[in-house]
Formats: structure tokens, C-alpha cells, sequence
């Protein structure tokens, strides 16, 4: 039976009196939980701007009549707010976030890269060819859940494939709280399938692959060609990296659209609870296990491996759940022990200091 497609709409979208048009900050996606944070004073003083651009050599930020290039700060990524000190703008103020996508950065520095801050829904892209992989697709899905996000799942290009509708069944197994929907990204389809979430005021994300459509898509809600776009390779279905730096694109209605370069290594970090969501029915059982610490393996009394005896559970979902569960277990521990010596290291630089001022 097909899914009831309008339960994953946003409220406004299933009857509810829409709001007015936005204006102002509002359109760069201003919502009360930043407004609370601030006084009136600071807000005279130092107005809200909000990231839009993030380039090596800076941050572009924007806000009511005003569009700046401030120093690149590490704590800061495109979508966050902050309270614009013109004196010193490399000062301004961070307010704090709604939400916050982030991954263990690529290499061997095990330190967290920032994604995107204050993003309402991600949209998980990929096409329905080579690129479709349903283990990427999991750690995507739990990439949004722990960041407190909504995911939605876009199938790109099922024109080009025999049975686009194979690829909407599988990627409908991943959780029974994401919508999936297929598209082509190169007709109407997009501005009328996505209007529910991308609406005044709210800020979206596309998430995926190089080559899977997120700047066609992006073009294709703004109505212009502001996203750069190449072809697939043949052969392999892989793309290229056209998207060179992240970017939120302002859309006539008041939606603010953030499209990111492809992403070819997806590593979670700090992900417990998004994994938990996606694995819910896993890590429910894992809970009637005899140890605290089994591995659902081997161990006597594990509920996880007797549930796969019993066949109500699937052996590669199973393999895939201890795989995310164990990576992000590891990759939280050294980013753990990486801030615990970058701590020790900085106190030991401040008593040297006061030692050598004496």
C-alpha cells in the first residue's frame, strides 16, 4: 500500500491558515528562537546577519541593508546567525543554533567539519542509477534525525532508468518517518513537489553526491542558473564537483536554499542518537540483551542475534547498523581524547604565559 504522503507535509501544508509573506531578516530565515536571544540594544548595536558564503578567505554575510566579507572563523558555517560588530567584525557574536549538520572532517586529523547550522529540512539527493546506495542513504537520514532536522529522501532522474518505483521501495525502508519522493529535477517538478517545506522563512539543504541534481534542483526553485551544473559520467553515473564552496541562495518567496559540494566521504561523529532513530527497532532490542555492552555478535543472551535466528530481522540492515553504531562510537571517542589534549595543551600555554609575566 502506498505511503500517506500528506503525514510528512509541514502543518501549513495540510489545511492550516499560511502565513503572510516575509520581509526583511525574515527572509534570510529569522525566527523568533534568535530574536529571543538578543536585546533591543544589540540589536541597534549589532544587527543580526546571517552566513550565506563560506570561502577560505572569509565568510559572506548578509542582513537588512547590509552584505559584508568578515575574516573565517572555525566556529562558524553557512546558515549561522550573528550579531555584526562593525568595529571589529572577526568579534561578532554567535548566537546560539537550532539545529547543526556536521561530519568527522576527511583525513586523519580527527576533527569535526561543520556542514550547515539553522537548517529546517534536508533533502537527501540521489539519482536512480549507480549512485543509489541504501547504506549512504541510512547515514544521511541519521545525519538530519541528530541534527534535529527533517530529512526527505529525493530519487533524482527516474526517467532514466527502467523501474524508478524499485528505488522508492527501498529507500522507504529506512524509517517510516521520511518521506521519499522521486523528481525531475530538470522540469516543474521541483517547485511543486518541495513547496511544502520550502516555505517563507524557512531555510533547506541538499545533501548527497556529486553529479545527483542539488544544483539543478537549486536552479530550479530559484528560477535562474546562479548553481553551476555538469553531466554525469557515463559509465560509472559519478559526477563532478561543480559546487566548489556551500552557499545559500535567497529565493523570491522567502525560502532560503543552501546547496553543498558532492560529499565523497560521509564519516558520523557524535551521531548516537540519530543512529538510534533510524535503527529504532535495532536498538529497542538491543536493549533486552543480557550485557550492557554487547556487540551482537556471540554473546550469550544477545535479543539481536536471537531476532535473526528467528528471521525478524535482516542480516545486511543488522551488519549496517553495527557498522554506523561502532563508527560513530570510535570516531566520538578520539574527537573526545583530540579535545581533552587540545585542552591540556591550552592551559599549559596560559600558566606559561602568566609564568613569563611575572
Amino acid at each position: 500500500m502506498p505511503r500517506d504522503y500528506s503525514v510528512f507535509l509541514p502543518s501549513t501544508a495540510r489545511g492550516e491558515t499560511p502565513k503572510p509573506p516575509v520581509s526583511g531578516l525574515q527572509s534570510l530565515g529569522w525566527q523568533p528562537f534568535f530574536a529571543q536571544q538578543i536585546s533591543i540594544d544589540e540589536l541597534t548595536q549589532t544587527p543580526p546577519v546571517r552566513v550565506t558564503e563560506v570561502h577560505r578567505n572569509g565568510l559572506r554575510v548578509l542582513g537588512d541593508r547590509l552584505d559584508s566579507m568578515i575574516p573565517p572563523r572555525a566556529d562558524a558555517t553557512v546558515g549561522d546567525w550573528l550579531l555584526f560588530d562593525h568595529q571589529l567584525p572577526s568579534a561578532s557574536r554567535l548566537l546560539e543554533r537550532k539545529s547543526l549538520i556536521k561530519r568527522r572532517a576527511a583525513g586523519h586529523d580527527r576533527s569535526v567539519q561543520l556542514i550547515a547550522a539553522n537548517i529546517d529540512t534536508v533533502f537527501i539527493v540521489t539519482s536512480c542509477n549507480l549512485d543509489f546506495n541504501l547504506a549512504r542513504l541510512e547515514r544521511y537520514v541519521a545525519l538530519g534525525f541528530d541534527a534535529g532536522v527533517t530529512p526527505v529522501i529525493l530519487l533524482t532522474k527516474p526517467d532514466l532508468c527502467d523501474d524508478p518505483a524499485s528505488y522508492v521501495t527501498q529507500a522507504e525502508t529506512i524509517s517510516t518517518d521520511v518521506a521519499v519522493l522521486t523528481l525531475n529535477a530538470r522540469s516543474d517538478e521541483p517547485k511543486t513537489k518541495l513547496a511544502p517545506w520550502c516555505r517563507p522563512g524557512q531555510t533547506v539543504a541538499f545533501l548527497g553526491s556529486s553529479g545527483v541534481g542539488k544544483s539543478t534542483l537549486t536552479n530550479a526553485l530559484s528560477g535562474t542558473n546562479s548553481a553551476a551544473t555538469q553531466a554525469i559520467r557515463e559509465d560509472d553515473a559519478k559526477g563532478r564537483h561543480t559546487t566548489s564552496h556551500r552557499q545559500l541562495h535567497l529565493l523570491p518567496d522567502g525560502c532560503a536554499v543552501l546547496d553543498t559540494p558532492g560529499v565523497r566521504e560521509l564519516q558520523l561523529t557524535e551521531a548516537e542518537a540519530g543512529v538510534a532513530e533510524v535503527f529504532s527497532d535495532l536498538d529497542a532490542l538491543s536493549l533486552e540483551c543480557r550485557f550492557n555492552d554487547c556487540t551482537h555478535i556471540s554473546e550469550p543472551g544477545c535479543a539481536v542475534q536471537a531476532a535473526l535466528e528467528r528471521g525478524d530481522i535482516d542480516a545486511a540492515r543488522l551488519a549496517r547498523w553495527r557498522k554506523l553504531v561502532a563508527e560513530d562510537q570510535h570516531n566520538t571517542a578520539t574527537l573526545a581524547q583530540r579535545r581533552s589534549r587540545d585542552k591540556a595543551f591550552g592551559k599549559m600555554i596560559k600558566q606559561a604565559k602568566k609564568h613569563k609575566s611575572k
